[in-house]
C-alpha cells in the first residue's frame, strides 16, 4: 500500500503535471505513511497494522474513536494465536496457530502499535488540531506474567538425551544452543551458515527482536555438533526443512515427542530461554550480564530472575560469613 498522490490543478506559473502529495485521510493511509517513516526494528508490526486496518476499516481516521479502538481490540482478543517459524524461500514470514487465544501481551503489542500511529501522526501535524488518540482512553489489559519455569538438572539431562535419540538429527544441537546462548527459537531458526563462524565459535543474529544484532558465542559441545553438519552453502538454514535448505525446519513433532520421552510436561521451547537466564543467576551472573546474554536492552526485562540471584547471594554470605557472631 503506498500513501495517495493526486494532480493539482494547472494555475498560473504551476507545472501540471507536477504531482502534490496528499496528506493521509483514511487509516490505510496514514498506515502506510508512517511505515514509510518507520525506523524501528519491530517485525511483526507491519503485520499487526494490517489486521488491525481490516477491524478498523479503510475510513477516516479522525473518525476513530475510542469505542472503536476497544472492539478491535476485543476482536484480537477472541482469535487464535500464533507462533513465529521463521521465514520461508522469499523471506515472508511464517505464522501459524496454535492452541489458545490471543494472550493480553499480545493484544497490548497491537494497542501500543496502533497508538504509536497516532502520536506519530499528530507530530508530523497529519491529524487536525485538538484531536485526540483514540488509544489514550482505552486501557490496556493485565498481563499474566506467568510461571518462570525452568528445567532442574535431572531434566535437562533427560531432555538432551531424549534429543539425542530423536529421529530428526539436529534437535540436539538445536535444543543444546537454546540452552547455552538463551537464544530465541526464531533467531535460532533464521540462521544461515553465513552467520555461523566456527573458528571463532560464534554465531551471529542479524535481526533480533529489539532490532538489534548480537552475536551468540558457541560452547564446544554446540561446535562439535554444529561440524557434523557444515555445508559450504552461506544462504543454507543450519536447520532446514525437509524440501528446501533455504526454509526453516517445522520442528514440532520432534520436540513434542522428545518432551514426552524424557517425561517432562509443561514445557515449551522458550522456557529453555529461561532456563538458560535461571541457570545463570543461581550460578553467580548478575542481572546486567544476564540481560546481555539474553539479549535485553533494559533491565526490567529480566528482573523475574532477580529472587535467583539473591538466593545465591545469600547461600555464598552464609557460607563464607554466617559463622561470624
Amino acid at each position: 500500500m503506498q500513501p495517495a498522490t493526486t494532480t493539482p490543478p494547472a494555475g498560473p506559473g504551476a507545472p501540471s503535471s507536477a504531482p502534490a502529495s496528499v496528506p493521509p485521510a483514511t487509516l490505510r493511509q496514514l498506515v502506510d505513511a508512517y511505515m514509510a517513516a518507520y525506523a524501528g526494528r519491530d517485525r511483526s508490526r507491519l503485520a499487526q497494522l494490517a489486521r488491525l486496518c481490516e477491524l478498523l476499516g479503510d475510513r477516516p481516521f479522525v473518525s476513530l474513536t475510542d469505542d472503536d479502538v476497544f472492539r478491535a481490540l476485543e476482536q484480537l482478543a477472541s482469535e487464535p494465536a500464533r507462533v513465529y517459524y521463521g521465514r520461508d524461500a522469499a523471506g515472508s514470514r511464517i505464522l501459524r496457530a496454535k492452541p489458545g487465544l490471543r494472550s493480553p501481551a499480545t493484544v497490548n503489542r497491537y494497542h501500543a502499535a496502533l497508538s504509536a500511529v497516532f502520536t506519530w501522526a499528530a507530530k508530523k501535524r497529519i491529524a487536525p488540531r485538538g484531536w485526540e488518540n483514540p488509544c489514550r482512553k482505552v486501557e490496556r489489559g493485565p498481563e499474566d506474567p506467568g510461571v518462570l519455569r525452568f528445567l532442574s538438572s535431572e531434566e535437562c539431562d533427560r531432555l538432551l538425551e531424549a534429543c539425542r535419540e530423536s529421529s530428526w538429527s539436529r534437535l540436539y544441537v538445536l535444543v543444546l544452543m537454546a540452552l547455552t546462548t538463551g537464544a530465541r527459537r526464531g533467531e535460532l531458526l533464521e540462521l544461515t551458515w553465513g552467520d555461523v563462524e566456527l573458528e571463532r565459535a560464534a554465531a551471529h543474529v542479524r535481526d533480533s527482536k529489539n532490532g538489534h544484532p548480537r552475536t551468540l558465542p558457541l560452547l564446544p559441545g554446540v561446535l562439535d555438533e554444529l561440524r557434523r553438519f557444515a555445508i559450504a552453502r552461506p544462504e543454507a538454514c543450519v536447520f532446514p526443512s525437509r524440501g528446501a535448505l533455504t526454509r526453516p525446519r517445522a520442528f514440532e513433532s520432534s520436540w513434542s515427542a522428545a518432551l514426552k520421552r524424557a517425561r517432562i510436561r509443561d514445557f515449551r521451547f522458550h522456557d529453555l530461554r529461561h532456563t538458560c537466564a535461571s541457570y545463570l543467576a543461581q550460578n553467580g551472573a548478575s542481572l546486567l550480564e544476564i540481560a546481555d546474554v539474553m539479549g535485553h536492552r533494559q533491565l526490567s526485562m529480566v528482573k523475574r530472575y532477580a529472587h535467583l540471584t539473591t538466593e545465591t547471594k545469600a547461600r555464598l554470605i552464609n557460607r563464607v560469613l554466617g559463622g561470624i557472631k
